[in-house]
């Protein structure tokens, strides 16, 4: 049985991640954007006893499955940084016509009761930006922070860019150079690879 796995959904191609914590019986779904069926079959197949979405930030195109997957799948929780809770909630969090904003969202924490993954809050693409990072298995989840050879627009409500390279320079790239890194769109890299050469970060 594998223990993760990515889903890339919706018209943006937005990745959402399954990893499965299997000593603890426990899957994280990281940012169900969209097409909620194809995560919940994936969840089940993981068979976990417990099931909590994680979300590295509330734009629409990460939160829009949301809803159906808590549902689906007894969520034991959701996790959102503060930061974001406005956003996640503002019915001006849309992409029109295309992405409207999400209904009937389900209530959040900003408590981190977990010792794996490890929380890291990296703000500038928007307010409440977090990264995920699972030690063990040397992956990060890194939402849409750091890409390969790039980095998170920071021209939406909320984005600035000092403060989003500070968060990179700052929490991600002290990581060891083989940690894989897994952005929110997009293909997989690495920390020593965005260290030697992305181009917003030379």
């Amino acid at each position: 049985m594998s223990d993760f796995r990515v889903i890339a959904t919706g018209m943006l191609g937005e990745n959402c991640y399954l990893v499965r914590d299997a000593a603890r019986s426990r899957l994280f779904i990281i940012d169900p954007g969209d097409d909620a069926d194809l995560i919940i079959s994936a969840a089940r197949d993981m068979n976990c006893a417990e099931n909590v979405i994680l979300l590295t930030h509330a734009h629409v195109d990460h939160i829009g499955a949301v809803p159906e997957v808590a549902q689906s799948l007894g969520i034991a929780a959701i996790f959102l940084a503060d930061g974001d809770k406005m956003l996640y909630r503002s019915p001006e969090n849309h992409i029109l016509p295309y992405l409207p904003a999400v209904a009937d969202l389900p209530e959040t924490t900003s408590e981190w009761p977990w010792e794996t993954p490890e929380l890291i809050l990296t703000p500038g693409h928007s307010p409440g930006g977090s990264c995920f990072y699972f030690r063990e298995q040397k992956l990060l989840i890194a939402g849409d922070t750091l890409f390969a050879d790039s980095v998170g627009r920071t021209d939406l409500p909320g984005g600035d860019f000092a403060t989003l390279e500070k968060s990179i320079r700052e929490n991600l790239l002290c990581l060891p150079d083989e940690v894989k890194v897994y952005p929110g769109h997009g293909p997989s890299t690495t920390i020593g690879q965005e260290r030697r050469s992305n181009p917003y970060l030379q």
